[in-house]
């Protein structure tokens, strides 16, 4: 017996019908979560420049032996700070003190220098520490997200320790030090 072409189709395409239902199964999906974390973090950046000094020279006026009222060095910059959260910016300081006198100094002398540090650009506020002061309350600042950026660090308004009319005895060094600390806050 001889079919039809379009009865040949439709019995071809009846026979092929259950085996195309069965051929290919519906694709299965799964899920994998990626979990991980970052860690804050802060650095307080690259110091510009060759020195990590603030070389302030001769402290006195030769003519009168005071120390001098315009002192000053050129800031020292920290160059690519950051913190990748929420962040506090904190400076303290030591006076400059005489390194080679012993003993008390004697009547109208000091042996030590008083001044302030201030560490400015990453807060709006610079972060600031006055050696004599009885509280330093600006000497910490915070910064409400992660940022990165420089910091500049200067010193400024020299007065010896005990009273401005006391005189720097003689001394090739006087060593002070200015701390500055990034730390992330929670």
């Amino acid at each position: 017996m001889t079919l039809s072409k379009p009865l040949a189709c439709l019995a071809l395409a009846t026979l092929l019908a259950p085996v195309a239902a069965h051929a290919a199964p519906a694709p299965a999906t799964g899920v994998v979560t990626i979990n991980a974390n970052v860690a804050p973090r802060c650095e307080g950046g690259t110091l510009d420049g060759a020195s990590s000094t603030f070389e302030m020279g001769i402290l006195i006026d030769t003519s009168s032996g005071l120390l001098l009222n315009d002192l000053s060095a050129p800031p020292k910059t920290l160059v690519g700070a950051f913190c990748n959260t929420k962040s506090s910016i904190s400076i303290i300081a030591t006076p400059m003190q005489a390194q080679s006198f012993t003993g008390a100094p004697p009547v109208g002398f000091t042996d030590a220098i008083d001044y302030t540090a201030s560490a400015s650009g990453w807060t709006p506020t610079a972060a600031t520490f006055t050696t004599d002061a009885a509280s330093n309350p600006a000497a910490l600042q915070t910064r409400d997200a992660a940022f990165t950026g420089d910091i500049t660090v200067e010193v400024s308004n020299f007065t010896p320790v005990g009273g401005v009319a006391l005189r720097p005895v003689a001394d090739p060094n006087y060593l002070g030090t200015v701390i500055v600390t990034l730390a992330a806050v929670s």
